[in-house]
């Protein structure tokens, strides 16, 4: 018997089991959709990308390697993010990366803020209501941990508009939740 419910949704797949197809759907796809929301905002593009992923993953799922619990889900998340950031990067002519001033104050300037009474909730919609290209710097920066050098790689982009992007991510972020605290302050 197998211990790992992950190895044995690969195994039924690779044999052609439509019902571990389905299984392994519904066990992800709401983390999927959370993953693919960090990068996209639009629910239809969303839903467009989390089903191109479903078929990439039934459809690649024989170039899986399993290294132990976890690892199917770290192979569907990456696929996730790749898939993100390439329709990112098709958005990229429509100027979602371009190095776009918003109204900035010094005031923020090179601010961390706690960020530990907020919450996650509305800290997610804060990051999701950053422009694309901030957005998306600062998760893959921040949550999948990359460096500026394998941002631009991925979207296209120079190291030092990843930077800038990211800088003007946090100060956005920082004036938002400054007005959040003042909000529910009074």
């Amino acid at each position: 018997m197998v211990k790992d419910k992950d190895l044995q949704l690969v195994t039924d797949i690779g044999k052609g089991d439509r019902s571990a197809m389905s299984d392994l759907y519904f066990r992800y796809a709401g983390y999927l959709r959370a993953l693919c929301s960090r990068y996209i905002t639009d629910d239809n593009d969303v839903n467009d990308i989390l089903q191109s992923c479903f078929i990439k993953i039934f459809t690649s799922i024989d170039r899986f390697q399993y290294r132990g619990p976890g690892s199917l889900k770290a192979w569907i998340s990456r696929i996730t993010v790749n898939e993100s950031i390439r329709f990112l990067s098709s958005c990229k002519k429509a100027g979602a990366f371009k190095d776009n001033l918003i109204k900035e104050t010094d005031e923020y300037a090179d601010e961390d803020p706690e960020v530990d009474d907020i919450p996650a909730d509305v800290l997610q919609q804060m990051i999701r209501e950053l422009p694309d290209g901030y957005r998306s710097v600062f998760n893959l920066y921040v949550l999948e941990e990359k460096s500026h050098r394998e941002i631009a790689e991925m979207l296209g982009i120079t190291e030092s508009t990843s930077a800038s992007q990211f800088h003007r991510a946090k100060k956005l972020l920082a004036a938002r939740i400054k007005e959040y605290r003042n909000m529910i302050n009074r």
